[in-house]
């Protein structure tokens, strides 16, 4: 008799990898989950005590190649992280406090340890940000993908009241550029630091480079989640606009909170490069242009702030010790961003 088992598909490992998810997934549960991992749908109840009017706020995203340096380094728990964290701050940026997140993981041969480390992560995340892992998907394609790969990706699903929905609209001249600070890539530009890491230098995961340390490591520095610092500002309506700097860098980012008359003029030497930014450029041969938009170059999220609440938001993060820069300000324009390089150009501030 041929049996599931034999075309690389093992219901046995799912199960027994489904019963410690339950049990990671539970940890997370906030008051509004109805349901238990393993349903048919995830249920949540969805009373907004408080708000006016409220706005449900969606988002899905991966974490990229990202995914091939925890393989190689055999850490899974990280990139789970990452998900829940770019998901979370994605729909911060419209003002939004996350309710709930599902997850998607596809493999070729499923390894209960290793998907459940992975989950681990998504729940870490889940509870320091208030979301719920409520569900998700596990998908094991033998001949698909090799038996060690894996991919993941997230859904998530927040809400914001319509009177403090950040849309951009408020965004006017003269406006301040506030950037918080990233740790590292973040979940973007992998594709392009492994080219140039592992094909063009030929180093490996284990690598330790002059003021970055092991290579592996340094690649899975974590995304991190702004909402703690940011969700008080926002339910206090003093910001005009948020911008992830993810794929596409501040380049392509940022324009996406502008309207189509203003520009964001930020200035280049206003924040300290990260010493992996600066190793990439200096060994990789990629010009200014690229690198900043495919690197946040160390910072991970705009904060656009009207002139006269820049005070009170520099107090803010201040008092809850929120390293931040003043990056530039808002010009008239057609959408876009405008680079100010230092005097001495752009080499010698990331040098």
């Amino acid at each position: 008799m041929t049996s599931y088992k034999d075309s690389g598909v093992d219901i046995d490992a799912q199960d027994e990898a489904l019963r410690e998810v339950r049990r990671i997934a539970r940890d997370t549960y906030t008051p509004g989950v109805m349901s238990d991992i393993g349903s048919f749908g995830g249920l949540f109840r969805g009373t907004f005590e408080g708000m006016e009017s409220p706005i449900l706020v969606s988002s899905t995203d991966g974490v990229g190649t990202k995914l091939r340096v925890a393989q190689a380094m055999k850490i899974h728990d990280t990139v789970g992280y990452d998900l829940v964290s770019h998901c979370v701050n994605d729909i911060l940026v419209q003002g939004a406090r996350p309710l709930f997140f599902l997850d998607y993981y596809a493999t070729g041969k499923l390894r209960p340890p290793v998907m459940t480390d992975v989950i681990r992560g998504m729940a870490r995340a889940c509870r320091e940000n208030g979301c719920a892992l409520i569900g998700g998907e596990t998908a094991e394609m033998p001949g698909f993908y090799h038996d060690d790969d894996y991919d993941v990706a997230g859904f998530i699903l927040g809400v914001v009241d319509s009177k403090n929905l950040i849309d951009g609209k408020a965004v006017r001249e003269g406006d301040i550029l506030l950037g918080l600070p990233s740790v590292g890539l973040h979940t973007n530009g992998y594709s392009l630091a492994r080219k140039i890491l592992f094909d063009k230098l030929g180093h490996d995961h284990q690598s330790i480079l002059p003021g970055i340390g092991k290579i592996g490591e340094a690649l899975l520095q974590p995304h991190i989640s702004y909402l703690k610092p940011l969700l008080p500002l926002t339910d206090a309506r003093a910001i005009h606009a948020l911008a992830h700097i993810t794929g596409g860098g501040l380049t392509d980012n940022v324009p996406r909170v502008l309207p189509h008359n203003l520009d964001a003029r930020i200035k280049l030497g206003a924040w300290p490069v990260l010493p992996i930014f600066r190793f990439l450029y200096e060994n990789g041969g990629v010009d200014t242009e690229e690198m900043l938009r495919v690197f946040n170059m160390g910072i991970g999220m705009v904060v656009i702030v009207a002139p006269a609440d820049v005070d009170r938001v520099a107090k803010h993060f201040t008092q809850i010790a929120q390293p931040y820069y003043f990056i530039g300000n808002v010009v008239k324009g057609s959408g876009k961003v405008q680079y100010d390089a230092p005097p001495s150009g752009f080499a010698s501030w990331i040098e």
